[in-house]
């Protein structure tokens, strides 16, 4: 079994923005296949399964992302405990938990899969890292920047700027790789 998280932020404002592309590539394969998405209130998440697989849309906002995700791998029983009690630090999840994310560091429509990796200041993968206590999984970077990535937009408002017409098709057809090879 494998849970499959997609970043973003919830609430309609937040939708086609740079930072949402996670639940952008999730909602593409939730809607080719008939998915529906369903609230998880425990793991406050979007949940919908997929050939024995969960994709998972949290709804903690990107910076608390870790919270949906521990909760969920806890129910799983995939993180290690010690004595039952504490999660097990560096427990490896690189064969259970698939992180999608948003990469500004990257040009746009590319992707690159890394394991067992930090989270390069991404707020929402270090939120994983520090409710997980491990950097063992999986995870998708996608490009939002390229070449129109404005040095003079700070970080934050890049990330939730919306993608135009002509940049979400290039998401779309990324989104359609990306597929590919979950």
């Amino acid at each position: 079994m494998k849970i499959i998280v997609g970043l973003g932020n919830p609430k309609k404002k937040y939708e086609k923005t740079r930072h949402n592309v996670g639940f952008l590539v999730l909602d593409k394969l939730a809607h080719k296949n008939g998915l529906n998405w369903r609230q998880n209130k425990k793991a406050i998440s979007l949940i919908t399964e997929y050939e024995g697989d969960f994709l998972v849309k949290p709804q903690t906002f990107m910076n608390n992302s870790g919270i949906s995700v521990e909760s969920l791998l806890s129910y799983h029983q995939l993180l290690s405990k010690k004595w039952k009690l504490f999660t097990k630090e560096n427990t490896d999840l690189t064969n259970n938990l698939i992180v999608l994310h948003d990469d500004i560091d990257l040009a746009l429509g590319k992707y690159k899969i890394s394991f067992s990796s930090g989270s390069a200041g991404h707020k929402g993968v270090q939120s994983i890292i520090n409710h997980i206590k491990t950097k063992q999984f999986t995870r998708m970077r996608i490009g939002i920047a390229g070449k129109e990535k404005n040095n003079n937009i700070a970080t934050p408002n890049f990330v939730l700027k919306k993608f135009s017409k002509k940049e979400l098709q290039i998401i779309d057809n990324t989104a359609s790789q990306i597929i590919e090879k979950l």
